[in-house]
């Protein structure tokens, strides 16, 4: 009985007893660290949603795109208008392509099909590729600040002990117990918002790098087509992207 007290609701060294007694540093640290928490997951969540989303997005551009009967068919086969990268993409390199044979007379003396047609879907391309890497800083950040910012409710919480220690005049365990709980409390909160964000950093950054190639192959082999009309396609580098 005593076992699950200590663990339940009356312990009074938990984490309940730490906000209702800690004072304004260690509430705001724990404020933080929620707070980290609760962005890095959110990035992680709509960031793995959108990665899903694209990917999708590869595999029908792989499927309805290239086995349409010109690039035109292929643009009206592709679903979500300029949200889906792979269409806007496939948009881009065609108006490209329109513009400058309309324009012929001015732009040809100054810069030909491949470099014109290459400039317009490179452009595109790093478009894609900064929406992938947005919110990855976050991340980042929280998973190498996070363990500072619980280091620091540890810090202030040692602090206190000795504090309380000075003021009684001796190192009982009731005068330490609480101070160095909270500290502790502080330690554990901060790993434990600094792991998952690591762990999400890292997995969608390899996610990322899998969808970054595929929209290159996907931007070489359009621009292929752009200038001769067919499609030569690396079948083994698109499917080892595929893959990831």
């Amino acid at each position: 009985m005593a076992d699950a007290a200590a663990v339940g609701g009356d312990n009074p060294y938990g984490l309940m007893a730490m906000l209702k007694e800690g004072d304004f540093v260690s509430r705001f640290v724990f404020v933080a660290l929620m707070f980290m928490s609760a962005i890095s997951w959110y990035v992680l969540i709509t960031k793995a949603l959108d990665q899903n989303a694209l990917r999708k997005q590869a595999d029908a551009a792989e499927k309805d795109f290239w086995s349409a009967s010109n690039l035109a068919d292929g643009v009206a086969r592709l679903k979500g208008g300029d949200d889906n990268g792979f269409r806007a993409l496939a948009a881009d390199g065609m108006q490209s392509l329109d513009h400058h044979e309309k324009n012929k007379g001015r732009l040809t003396e100054n810069i030909d099909l491949h470099d014109w047609i290459s400039s317009h879907l490179q452009r595109r391309v790093d478009t894609i590729n900064s929406e992938l890497s947005n919110g990855m800083a976050v991340l980042a950040s929280v998973g190498a600040t996070a363990p500072f910012v619980g280091l620091m409710g540890t810090v202030w919480g040692i602090y206190n002990a000795l504090v309380r220690i000075g003021a009684s005049g001796q190192a009982s365990i009731d005068k330490v117990a609480g101070p160095v709980g909270e500290a502790l409390i502080m330690t554990f909160i901060g790993l434990l918002v600094a792991v998952p964000a690591v762990l999400g950093y890292n997995w969608l950054t390899r996610r990322n790098k899998g969808i970054s190639e595929r929209v290159n192959y996907f931007a070489h082999d359009l621009h292929q087509a752009l200038l001769s009309g067919a499609r030569v396609m690396a079948k083994t580098a698109a499917a080892a992207a595929a893959k990831k």
